[in-house]
């Protein structure tokens, strides 16, 4: 598929199952040919949150008493809603958050996966748990919680809606939606179908500023908020939500190590440990941030590494060539130049690799060609930050202990990988990381692991999980009922 002019979309509010104009709308440019506008976007009022609220509130008390055979029938609508969409919507994905329309298939597809698990998940989740004695009778039960307030981040958004969408509405909640200014149009126009699925109300969809989102945060009928995106605004909602003792989760960033031990097979695992470093030119919460290599492996590791990363060939999303795309913004794109700059000035040593595909273009967009960092000292700023952007450090090291100290001595904690051909001592080390999630030899769940793991990390990357039966937890409330006899 390649690029082309298209026709822009307008997008409007969604409240109570209409579509609601505004005064304002703010433009999105596609990141890959910034001359490009490919959607407007209205933007919504305090007003409108209230009135949004109050939808999801009235509807939530109908909502709440239906069947769980009904809500898996919404569930079932949507996995084929997404199925039949996924041409259309990829590329709309691509053309608003720059990604390569192979990587959108595949978020669309794992989108489906999470409907898919949370189907499988809630089957048994609202048996009660009852026990009884001769005095008495006692049934611990599960209950919706309300209105639930979703913030979508820009980098994955079709995913990571429908990990708060299912789970959400299944357990009889009712949402109102804001997704990133950054990657507004596809979760929109998916949200939309989605909501005449159900009752007016269920699903309501908002766009806006820092005061819109603040106003979301503390309505005082916005029972629980899910927010998926960086510590720092998570600092903010923590703060608006304290005023009413709201309860939050939250998936935040990551700076997950890699530690590749003297058994692993360089040759095998250095393409999936680039395959995740650089997947969305490194806009992945659980990418690879950081990789520990023995010292005895160090300058083979860091020659092999480089021939692999050079193979990208960076362009625009939809651009078949490509194999490589655009960062989202002009914010991360700043961010992620400067840092850049800052190692080029210290004493470690950066090679920037790749292929230009339109060297004409590389202006009309926020390309960064991907990077790998050798000679870092473990305290330099690319090993403890998460960079969020296309660059890999090389950290050596000289024995387990030391490395495992290393990759623990961060405030992040959200996934981790262990590469080793032996499994007893891949999971003996995978043990002492202090992450939400490990994984040896691989950096992302299996099939198995997406429907079982509970996604999410300790520390500052997060409070609470999503996915499987553990993360349909963070939307009930449980209800205790003792009978005396």
């Amino acid at each position: 598929m390649s690029a082309q002019k298209v026709q822009v979309k307008e997008i409007q509010l969604l409240i109570n199952n209409q579509d609601v104009s505004t005064e304002n709308y703010v433009e999105v440019r596609d990141p890959g040919r910034l001359t490009d506008v490919v959607g407007r976007v209205a933007q919504a009022r305090v007003e409108h949150v209230n009135e949004a609220v109050e939808a999801a509130h009235a509807a939530f008390q109908t909502w709440r008493h239906t069947s769980l055979d009904e809500r898996l029938a919404v569930l079932y609508k949507i996995e084929y809603l997404l199925k039949e969409e996924a041409t259309e919507l990829a590329a709309t994905l691509s053309r608003e958050n720059g990604v390569l329309y192979s990587t959108s298939l595949g978020e669309i597809d794992m989108a489906v996966r999470a409907i898919q698990a949370t189907v499988k998940n809630v089957k048994s989740f609202f048996e009660p748990v009852i026990k009884e004695d001769g005095d008495s009778w006692v049934s611990v039960e599960k209950r919706p919680i309300g209105v639930i307030a979703g913030i979508i981040p820009w980098n994955a958004p079709m995913v990571l809606t429908m990990q708060k969408v299912a789970p959400a509405i299944v357990t009889g909640n009712t949402l109102v939606m804001k997704p990133s200014p950054n990657s507004p149009m596809g979760v929109s126009m998916i949200l939309k179908k989605v909501a005449s699925f159900l009752p007016p109300g269920v699903i309501n969809v908002i766009h806006g500023d820092a005061e819109v989102g603040s106003a979301l945060n503390k309505h005082r009928l916005v029972r629980k908020i899910s927010f998926t995106g960086g510590g720092q605004i998570a600092k903010y909602i923590m703060k608006d939500a304290a005023d009413s003792l709201k309860n939050v989760h939250f998936e935040l960033g990551g700076n997950d190590p890699a530690i590749v031990l003297n058994d692993a097979d360089i040759d095998d695992i250095i393409p999936k440990i680039v395959g995740s470093a650089f997947r969305r030119s490194g806009q992945v919460c659980f990418a690879i941030k950081r990789v520990y290599v023995p010292e005895t492996l160090y300058d083979i590791f860091y020659e092999k590494i480089c021939q692999f990363v050079s193979q990208y060939k960076i362009g625009h999303g939809l651009d078949e060539r490509a194999t490589f795309a655009p960062v989202n913004n002009k914010n991360q794109y700043d961010s992620v130049n400067k840092l850049i700059e800052r190692i080029k000035n210290s004493n470690a040593q950066l090679v920037q690799l790749g292929e230009k595909l339109e060297p004409e273009n590389w202006d009309n967009g926020y390309y960064i060609q991907p990077a790998v960092v050798r000679d870092v000292d473990p305290k330099q700023e690319i090993v403890t930050c998460e960079q969020f952007g296309p660059i890999i450090p090389l950290v050596s090291y000289r024995n387990e202990e030391e490395v495992v100290n290393m990759a623990n001595d961060t405030e992040y904690g959200l996934g981790s990988s262990i590469w080793t051909s032996n499994f007893e001592r891949g999971l003996r080390i995978a043990r002492q990381i202090e992450a939400g999630m490990t994984f040896i030899n691989g950096a992302g769940q299996s099939h198995l692991g997406y429907e079982s793991m509970p996604f999410g990390g300790v520390k500052q990357s997060g409070i609470g999980r999503e996915n499987s039966d553990i993360g349909l937890v963070e939307f009930i409330e449980y209800h205790a009922i003792n009978y005396h006899k």
